[in-house]
């Protein structure tokens, strides 16, 4: 199964936890506000991190999805 990270930016407080941990997958902004890396899909070797980057998030900003479920087609 293929998973996707999003960040949202309305709670996002610029921590950095996220791109901290998973620097393939997270950046910082110009501001210090974490951003998804590319489309957020999340490859099978950085599925680990992704998870830890929620796991750490304090505004709980972050959710990882499954690209199908969310597009509405499973």
């Amino acid at each position: 199964m293929t998973l996707r990270v999003r960040i949202d930016a309305d709670r996002c407080e610029g921590h950095g936890r996220c791109y901290n941990l998973a620097p393939e997958l997270f950046a910082p902004d110009d501001i210090g506000d974490g951003t998804v890396v590319g489309d957020g899909v999340v490859p099978p070797e950085l599925e680990h991190k992704a998870r830890l980057a929620v796991a750490n998030c304090p505004e709980l900003a972050i959710t990882i999805t499954d690209p199908i479920d969310a597009a509405g087609d499973a």
